[in-house]
């Protein structure tokens, strides 16, 4: 399938920005069953794009914009042809071994409630890992609402849990939490869901993944309760949602900043 990717961010602030300085996380990487025929970013501000790769091996470009300005959009626009693979990673870069996804954050943390469910699932599963994993995607996307509605930060995975609802990031975490309750490595992923996905109708989408002896890393999509397949594009991972974020960055000056995304992608 070959996805084209339009994907605009647009932040506007109320009294103008003195300057910024931008990470983004919005450039896929080859590997099989994904390959990037073209991409471009551009920036409204006459900035310099410095590529980097960050500690996980995501492509990243970090740029520094000297104002005023009240607005500033960054435009990205691409072709990606994938293959569905049934979510199994292969060729992707590994800066560290699985052992080091087991790590969790203030995002991932599982609660009693997340360690019941991991421990009741192993229980009925006869502790072989996929099928683990596959129980923990079902259950999740049986028993959590996915909310389409942007949010300005991730939910914790027992906050997520507990309430039965959040964005797909927040799914993720809980799944993420699961997993590492059952001692399986896991992380989180970002990147865009074009057509097929019951959800994130913007194309930005969040997803997990995990690592599987004899299978190696896998991904689980807990909002979709599937495994990427062709519709899918990979972008970027970390330990939470907040380590693959396409953007992060800070302003110099003190006043209202409002976001606007939009995404489109077509086939």
């Amino acid at each position: 399938m070959r996805l084209r990717i339009a994907h605009t961010t647009i932040r506007r602030y109320d009294p103008p920005a003195a300057g910024v300085i931008q990470m983004l996380r919005v450039t896929p990487r080859n590997h099989e069953g994904q390959s990037v025929i073209r991409w471009r970013i551009e920036v409204s501000a006459d900035v310099k794009l410095a590529a980097r790769e960050d500690a996980f091996g995501n492509l990243t470009h970090v740029f520094t914009a000297d104002g005023p300005f009240d607005t500033l959009s960054v435009d990205v626009d691409g072709e990606v042809e994938t293959e569905n693979t049934d979510g199994v990673v292969r060729g992707a870069v590994e800066r560290f071994p699985p052992p080091l996804f087991l790590r969790d954050t203030a995002l991932t943390q599982a609660d009693a409630a997340i360690h019941k469910l991991a421990q009741d699932i192993r229980g009925a599963s006869d502790g072989q890992p996929l099928a683990e994993l596959h129980a923990i995607l079902d259950r999740l996307h049986e028993e959590m609402a996915c909310s389409e509605a942007p949010s300005p930060q991730p939910a914790n995975a027992a906050e997520a849990y507990a309430r039965k609802s959040g964005t797909a990031a927040d799914l993720a975490h809980v799944f993420i939490g699961a997993a590492h309750s059952l001692g399986i490595p896991a992380r989180s992923v970002a990147g865009y869901l074009g057509a097929g996905g019951d959800v994130g109708a913007d194309g930005a989408h969040a997803w997990a993944e995990a690592f599987v002896p004899d299978l190696g890393w896998v991904g689980f999509d807990p909002a979709n309760g599937a495994c990427p397949n062709e519709a899918y594009v990979r972008v970027a991972i970390g330990l939470d949602a907040l380590g693959a974020a396409p953007v992060r960055g800070t302003r110099y000056g003190s006043g209202e900043e409002t976001l606007a995304v939009a995404i489109k992608i077509d086939q």
